[in-house]
């Protein structure tokens, strides 16, 4: 079972980091400094910016979930 929570780990891990790396920069931070402050006219609609919002928030609290579970199982375990 721990092994499985594990997978799921590294799974929703490689997923947030790859849904946070989609969101579009907001200006003023670290996205400027690389040029992620530049505007684009392929930009995503705000349904799709909102979207990917839930989603991240989702599979966060999934990712966190994950963690709590292994902590639990680590401690039964010991």
């Amino acid at each position: 079972m721990v092994l499985g929570f594990s997978i799921l780990l590294i799974f929703f891990s490689l997923l947030l980091m790859m849904l946070v790396l989609m969101h579009k920069g907001k200006g003023g931070g670290l996205s400027d400094m690389f040029g992620g402050g530049m505007q684009s006219s392929v930009g995503g609609s705000s349904v799709a910016e909102r979207n990917l919002d839930r989603i991240t928030v989702v599979v966060g609290l999934l990712w966190f979930a994950c963690i709590a579970v292994l902590g639990v199982l680590m401690k039964l375990d010991s």
